[in-house]
């Protein structure tokens, strides 16, 4: 049950890195994965609904991936978006470097990945959008820190975009995101999947 811990930095777990490929808004994408991290067999469904639903009006700036795993939804919006520049954070070391490997095997040189549980490591408050597929297993705690602690490092009118199932938290996450942004939009549903998206305005929110 390894896949437990993929929300943890467990660097006991004993390696079985496989690789495959994938057409991902347009891109034909190629990802490693290991034991230890989230989804390691394919890229999941929430995380590919979230990349091919997620659109951008202005295609400068910058974007956060919050519990960024080994890099699917950060790496192939970097393509899809090259003059954006990417954040990417985990708190798992191992799918920071299968992220780091795929940033290289895919030719994406617009990403910064580096450690951060939640925000813990992240400085900027700047950024245009902020993406996540929320560790469910890791809990409401967590989760809720994800989307109330994006307000404060979105600049204005910048977005929270979030891929969530119905039965594992979708309408608490709505709730919040309504409580924290005084809005929320759902962009896309499939299969009990969600995305939903709020939108940073100066007259809401807690500041």
């Amino acid at each position: 049950m390894t896949n437990n811990h993929y929300y943890t930095n467990d660097e006991t777990i004993k390696h079985n890195r496989k690789t495959w490929q994938m057409m991902l808004k347009g891109f034909n994408m190629s990802f490693t994965s290991d034991n230890g991290v989230f989804s390691k067999n394919t890229v999941d469904f929430g995380s590919k609904l979230l990349i091919e639903s997620f659109e951008l009006e202005t295609k400068t700036g910058k974007i956060l991936d919050v519990g960024c795993g080994y890099g699917p939804m950060g790496l192939t919006i970097a393509k899809a978006f090259p003059d954006i520049q990417i954040e990417m954070v985990d708190v798992n070391l191992r799918a920071l470097e299968l992220a780091k490997e795929n940033a290289e095997i895919n030719k994406t040189t617009n990403t910064h990945i580096y450690e951060s549980s939640v925000y813990d490591n992240v400085t900027a408050n700047d950024y245009q959008t902020i993406i996540s597929n929320p560790p469910i297993r890791a809990g409401k705690k967590v989760v809720h820190a994800i989307l109330e602690g994006a307000y404060d490092r979105l600049k204005e009118t910048g977005e929270l975009w979030i891929v969530i199932q119905k039965k594992q938290g979708g309408p608490s996450a709505e709730k919040k995101m309504e409580e924290v942004f005084g809005n929320v939009e759902t962009m896309a549903r499939d299969k009990g999947y969600f995305i939903f998206r709020s939108v940073k305005k100066s007259s809401y929110g807690i500041l």
